[in-house]
Parts: C-alpha cells; sequence; structure tokens
C-alpha cells in the first residue's frame, strides 16, 4: 500500500466507490415494482427480504473480522461475484422462492462489503503518510455515492422510459444494465485495490479464520466498554426499520397517487436521481452544521428532520408533495450519515476497524428486515399512508441516543469554536 501516494490513494477509493454504488442507482427504481409485476404481494416481498436481513444478522461481523485477518481485496472479490450472480438471478426470478435466493444471495454480498473499502483506504492512506487527514476523501465519498447513485437512477428511468426490448419488460431492462456495471466494477477492483499482505493462499486462508474470531471479540470488546459506541450502533437499529418507508414503500406510495405503476417507474429514476443529488448537497453542507450545532446535536436534530420528511411523503396528497418530501428525506440523509460516520470512526482506531463498522451496519440489517415485514404487512392492512407514519415516528426517536457521544464530547472538548471533525460518507 506505501508504493501508492495519499492523492492516489484517494483517487482509487472514490472510483471505486462510485462503481460499487452504480448498480444500486440502477436498481432503486425497479427493485419492488418489477417483484409486484411478476406476482409477489407487498407482504410477499416484506417476507423475502428478511433473507437479506438475517443472513447480514448472521454474517457481519465473521466477514467483518475475516477482512481485518486475511485482508480486503479478497473480501470485497467475493463479495462483487456474489452481488454479479445475484443481479443475474434477479433478472429472471418469477416466483417467491427464486426472489428468496436473491435477497439472500444480497445478504452474504452486504455482509462481505461492509466496510472493507473504507477500511482499505484508511489504512492505505496513513500508509502512504501517517500524518495524513483522511477525513478529506470520507467526505468526498458523500458525493461520489449521491453522483453514482443518482445517474443509475436517471439511466434506469430512461431504460423503462424507452419501453420493453422484444421478450424484455421495461422493468427488467434496468436490472441487465446494472449486470454489466457489476462486472466493470469486478474488474476495476481487481485493477485498482491494491493490498499488501503478508501471506497467500490457502494457509493463509486457514489462519485468517482462526484469527477471525479474536478480530470480533476485541470488536465486541470495544462495544461493551464504550457508551458512547453502544448508543451509536443503537441508533442503526431505528434507521433500519425506518428506511423502509424511503427505499420500498415509496415506489409503492407514488404509483398509488399516480395510478400507473409503469409511469411511476418511469418517474421514479430522474426522482432517484434528484434525491441522492440533494443526498449530495446534504453532505456538502456537514461542516456548517458542525459549526452550529456540533456533531452529536446536529445528528440528534437530523433524525428527527428525517421522520418529519417521511411523514409529509406519507400525508401530501399528490405526486408533486411527495416528491417534495422525497427530496428532503434525502438531502437530511446526506447531512445526517457523515455525521454519524464521523462519531462512530472517533470511537475506534487499530486493526478492527472493519470490525467495528460492521457492528454498525449488522445493526441495521435485521431492523430492516423487521421494518420490511411489519410495515408492509401494516400497508397491506391499512394503508401506505399510516405505514409511513409508523416509520417516520421510528426513526425520529433515535435521536437520544446521540446524547452520550455529545455528554462524552463536553467532557473530553473545552467550550471553544469547533475545528476540523472529521466528515466520512456513510456505506450504506
Amino acid at each position: 500500500m506505501s508504493a501508492l501516494t495519499v492523492r492516489q490513494v484517494r483517487r482509487r477509493y472514490l472510483t471505486l466507490y462510485g462503481l460499487r454504488w452504480l448498480p444500486t442507482g440502477l436498481m432503486i427504481p425497479v427493485m419492488i415494482l418489477l417483484m409486484q409485476e411478476r406476482g409477489l404481494s407487498l407482504p410477499q416481498i416484506g417476507l423475502v427480504g428478511t433473507a437479506q436481513g438475517l443472513l447480514v444478522l448472521a454474517l457481519e461481523l465473521p466477514t467483518g473480522g475475516l477482512a481485518d485477518a486475511l485482508g480486503r481485496r479478497p473480501v470485497l472479490l467475493a463479495a462483487g461475484v456474489l452481488n454479479l450472480a445475484s443481479l443475474a438471478l434477479f433478472a429472471v426470478a418469477d416466483s417467491f422462492w427464486l426472489f428468496f435466493v436473491v435477497w439472500a444471495l444480497q445478504g452474504v454480498y452486504r455482509a462481505l462489503d461492509s466496510g472493507p473499502l473504507e477500511s482499505w483506504y484508511v489504512d492505505a492512506t496513513l500508509a502512504a503518510d501517517p500524518e495524513a487527514e483522511y477525513e478529506r476523501g470520507l467526505g468526498y465519498a458523500g458525493t461520489v455515492i449521491g453522483g453514482a447513485i443518482g445517474g443509475g437512477a436517471l439511466l434506469s428511468g430512461g431504460l423503462i422510459a424507452l419501453g420493453p426490448i422484444g421478450p424484455v419488460s421495461a422493468l427488467t431492462v434496468p436490472v441487465l444494465a446494472a449486470i454489466v456495471a457489476q462486472a466493470a466494477a469486478l474488474v476495476a477492483l481487481v485493477v485498482l485495490l491494491v493490498e499488501e499482505r503478508p501471506a497467500t493462499g490457502f494457509a493463509a486462508l486457514r489462519s485468517s479464520v482462526v484469527q477471525a474470531p479474536r478480530m470480533i471479540g476485541q470488536a465486541v470488546g470495544l462495544l461493551r466498554r464504550s457508551r458512547v459506541l453502544l448508543a451509536l450502533v443503537a441508533v442503526e437499529l431505528f434507521w433500519g426499520f425506518g428506511m423502509v418507508t424511503f427505499e420500498s414503500l415509496l415506489p409503492v406510495r407514488l404509483a398509488e397517487v399516480i395510478g400507473d405503476p409503469e409511469r411511476a417507474a418511469a418517474l421514479l429514476g430522474p426522482a432517484n436521481s434528484a434525491a441522492w443529488l440533494a443526498s449530495a448537497a446534504g453532505a456538502a453542507l456537514t461542516p456548517l452544521l458542525l459549526r452550529w450545532f456540533g456533531a452529536a446535536p446536529g445528528a440528534a436534530l437530523l433524525r428527527i428532520l428525517q421522520g418529519v420528511t417521511v411523514v409529509g411523503m406519507g400525508l401530501f396528497a399528490g405526486p408533486v408533495g411527495v416528491l417534495v418530501a422525497y427530496l428532503a428525506c434525502y438531502a437530511v440523509h446526506g447531512a445526517s450519515n457523515p455525521l454519524h460516520s464521523g462519531l462512530l470512526h472517533r470511537q475506534v482506531d487499530g486493526p478492527y476497524r472493519t470490525s467495528v463498522l460492521s457492528l454498525n451496519s449488522m445493526m441495521a440489517q435485521p431492523a430492516g428486515a423487521l421494518g420490511g415485514v411489519v410495515l408492509t404487512a401494516l400497508a397491506a392492512a391499512t394503508s401506505i399512508s399510516t405505514a409511513m407514519v409508523v416509520g417516520a415516528v421510528v426513526l425520529a426517536v433515535a435521536a437520544p441516543l446521540y446524547l452520550p457521544a455529545w455528554l462524552a464530547g463536553r467532557r473530553a472538548v473545552p467550550a471553544v469554536e469547533p475545528t476540523a471533525v472529521p466528515v466520512p460518507a456513510a456505506d450504506r
């Protein structure tokens, strides 16, 4: 890693980060609507999503420990191959159980992918220059993810608007584009991610598997000893449950107010693009929020504001109101994630960074699976609006969990004008 300069490391990180999220941008507008098109009901869609959440819950820590012990590159390569397989299966799946397998593969992929790229960037930067400020690249990643997902969603909407291509339905075309994008991301990963490891081959793999439990134990030990870290990780439980509202229920809500699922899907492409650009703009406001409120109070306020925007998505009557609330939700989302990640990074150092990031991510996935089951069932039994309001309340009630970080910051830092604070982008 030391053969690369700080600037080269940052450039490679941002390139790989953008390519990692491009397939997600292509998929977001069509995931739910395509499953509905192929016969799944909303409760069934919620159930198939549990496969991802449960597998992430089971594998998040072991894969984080494996990445710390074996190396980030092989773990990321394995994750990319699994994502490619899941996208290929998604393109042809036409039953509940096939979609269940798709989301199971996504669960393994998410567990492997959670944290290693960001950890590689931080470690590679420090290897190039121990005094380097890696926070700048983590902050730039917020803009990159907005551009990658926004651009992918815009392209997805354009592909849907073109209509079906032969036997391939309009909603399936973006999935094929996502497969191509994921293959390109794999090639870039092979070329760009350089990592020094003491050993390779089967012996190194076996040794790493043996070491992984120790890495996990050390990370869990940090969580046990730190009330601040425990509270920050607990925030993800509420966020994971509530994010179902703007990731899964919003397409259905928009189709409801428009009255035509295909028109809604075509509109979701530009809407998703604008939303992620709003997210990038929100991330750019993070330094101002740090100066005005501080990291922990700012993060708490933004959780409440995000709940308010989701209420707007659920209750506004027309598509314009729903979409304005959606854009506001993502602007708040973009501003809050760097604050949360910055607070988290300041609680950990050393060789357990990926394991701790995995702990944080692990909480969101099963909570998201539970939210998928509960909120889709509630939507089917009552209305989409009711389910979204319930999810909004869950998002907002996480705000007090930032209190330990705020109190710790007040004890550790004199009451003076805040200086530069890390503002890394979230890995979601």
